[in-house]
């Protein structure tokens, strides 16, 4: 793969001139302060002005991938008490920019070189923008004398994916410019480009702090009286509410105010995917709602003839394809979105979740609305709701194991203070089913936002450095663990205690389940085994092959002796199983139209 930003020191015949890395690291003395000019005061380089500014302003991580572009920009981010944690690739650093903020609620830098350096973290940013992961990508620019043969319109790049982009071409304001950027990521919850061009990196910044006064967060939505008061009507008619929280519940801090709520209404309690363990512990949570619910839990969320969902965006995942709720259940959407994400929503409040919480709480006392009998009625059925209460006919083979029987057996030995980080694929219906988590910053559900696969490696970095007091688990199906292999190094260098399991099942397991029989040649799925267990050893990590039960053995031990470092489970499970979490949503996943006989 050619990387002009770090392998070429000109861009070719006719290229404007411009500094190399070894030009400009000459520039900065050892000592690591920033280069004088012949006797003069100590100059401020742009790079070292970013430095500080994203430093004082709280980043405190960093990952990325040095080229000529932002060397000395993280350069600059090192010597301001920002930690840098060096990715393998492009893809994989933006990725663990992205795991960090949704474990930690802060934002994170992604640094890359321009050009193929910034173009390699498109999947990855892409992903981050649908999920609104607060990001800042820094990244290095086409010179401001004008583009070299080499380089490409990043503007029009960046804005395909829905990033907006601050470029510091004004050293006057470049403080003010940074920090406009920060505070918009973090603001907005979202990726934000800031593009350093090539030939101002050590360019002296005239700006000594920021000239311009930012909010540093945006103020709280307030609650809409029209719907507040609407939505009081329809829970005092309510005789099976159902509270939904959603992702945006959480950022707000409204879980706390919405089970008061519930309480008081006598609700019972879900969540989306992403939201999964907000209201962990909770003996009236059903857990989550939509195509990953139990069959027990589905069967109650159709019974709610009320649902009032907090933050969330009731997509065709959540909403399980328009398959879960009763046709006549009225649902209302609060949301700081000023119209519904979907048609099926009956009313929307717009306001900030814990706002609109509070206006209802306040709402029910006036009123004296009276609670529902709802849990009385349901008390007996609520305590066996999981997947593990399903039964399951074992899938046999010799040598490998039904990966319901592994995610199982693994259930009773993760550790509860933990992480789950996943991949995309067919595989990521058995952690799902099976695996709790301590609440929504305890999971990182990588590509779902983008259904794309290769991001899980980075993805547990990038947790792990955000909650070093966790272990991190991290699943994957083989193909994506392939394609993100790299991350792997990352992985076991930086990893304090991670546990790595992977699905082998010797192909794109969920291509052969949607189009299988459908014409396509399978062999374009199947590649066989693949050895992760030699490989994780290779770049060592500890690591075994689990082919029964009784191989998960070295979980026990692995824990025992602390769980530090990472341990990797080569699992070598029987193809073909399909995750009933996935049935009826193949129309959905693949587009084929549904089959009435």
């Amino acid at each position: 793969m050619q990387r002009s930003s770090k392998d070429m020191a000109t861009g070719g015949p006719g290229t404007p001139p411009h500094d190399t890395a070894a030009t400009a690291i000459a520039n900065v003395r050892h000592n690591g302060r920033p280069s004088r000019q012949d006797g003069g005061e100590a100059m401020t380089t742009l790079a070292e002005a970013i430095g500080q500014t994203l430093a004082e302003d709280g980043v405190r991580h960093a990952f990325g991938v040095v080229a000529n572009g932002n060397v000395l920009a993280v350069a600059g981010l090192t010597r301001h008490g920002v930690r840098y944690l060096s990715a393998r690739h492009e893809g994989g650093a933006i990725t663990m920019a992205d795991a960090y903020h949704r474990t930690t609620g802060e934002v994170a830098v992604c640094t890359t070189g321009s050009g193929p350096g910034l173009t390699n973290t498109a999947t990855g940013v892409a992903d981050a923008v649908k999920h609104r992961s607060g990001v800042l990508l820094l990244c290095g620019d086409t010179p401001s004398t004008g583009p070299r043969r080499i380089d490409i319109d990043q503007d029009a790049f960046l804005d395909s994916l829905g990033v907006p982009v601050v470029r510091l071409t004004d050293l006057a304001t470049a403080r003010t410019d940074t920090l406009r950027a920060l505070r918009r990521a973090r603001g907005e919850q979202r990726p934000v480009a800031l593009c350093l061009p090539q030939d101002l990196i050590t360019a002296q910044v005239t700006e000594e702090v920021p000239t311009e006064r930012l909010p540093e967060r945006p103020r709280r939505k307030a609650a809409d009286a029209t719907g507040t008061a609407a939505a009081l009507e329809a829970l005092a008619t309510a005789k099976r509410p159902l509270i939904l929280g959603g992702l945006g519940a959480w950022r707000s801090g409204a879980a706390k105010v919405v089970t008061e709520l519930g309480d008081r209404l006598g609700a019972l309690y879900a969540t989306s995917a992403m939201a999964g363990g907000l209201f962990a512990g909770n003996p009236w949570s059903l857990g989550l709602c939509g195509g990953f619910a139990s069959p027990c839990a589905a069967e109650l969320i159709g019974q709610a003839d009320v649902v009032l969902a907090f933050g969330a965006s009731l997509d065709q995942w959540t909403l399980a394809d328009g398959r879960l709720l009763a046709p006549e259940a009225v649902l209302m959407q609060v949301d700081t979105a000023p119209a519904p994400t979907t048609d099926r929503v009956d009313l929307l409040v717009t306001g900030d979740a814990t706002e609109v919480a509070a206006a209802l709480l306040d709402g029910v006392r006036a009123r004296g609305i009276s609670q529902s009998t709802w849990r009385d009625d349901v008390a007996d059925r609520i305590t066996n709701l999981g997947w593990d209460q399903e039964r399951f006919e074992e899938a046999r083979t010799d040598g490998r194991i039904d990966p319901r029987t592994l995610t199982l057996g693994l259930a009773g030995l993760l550790p509860e203070t933990r992480t789950l980080v996943t991949d995309g694929g067919h595989f990521v219906g058995w952690p799902a089913m099976y695996w709790s988590v301590p609440d929504p910053a305890g999971y990182v559900f990588t590509g779902a936002a983008f259904q794309s696969i290769g991001l899980g490696f980075a993805g547990a970095v990038g947790a792990a450095v955000g909650r070093p007091d966790r272990t991190t688990v991290v699943a994957l199906g083989d193909g994506g663990a392939l394609m993100g292999l790299p991350e792997l190094e990352t992985l076991v260098r930086t990893g304090r205690s991670v546990l790595v399991v992977i699905y082998d099942d010797g192909g794109y397991g969920m291509e052969v389940v949607l189009f299988g029989d459908r014409g396509a040649d399978t062999r374009s799925m199947l590649f066989g085994d693949t050895d992760f267990a030699g490989t994780a050893r290779a770049l060592g990590a500890r690591s075994a092959t689990v082919r029964s039960a009784d191989d998960l053995a070295v979980v026990r031990d692995w824990q025992a002796q602390g769980a530090e470092g990472v341990l990797l489970l080569d699992c070598k499970v029987v193809p073909g199983v399909v995750a009933d979490c996935f049935a009826g949503l193949t129309t959905l996943i693949s587009g084929r139209q549904p089959h009435h006989p």
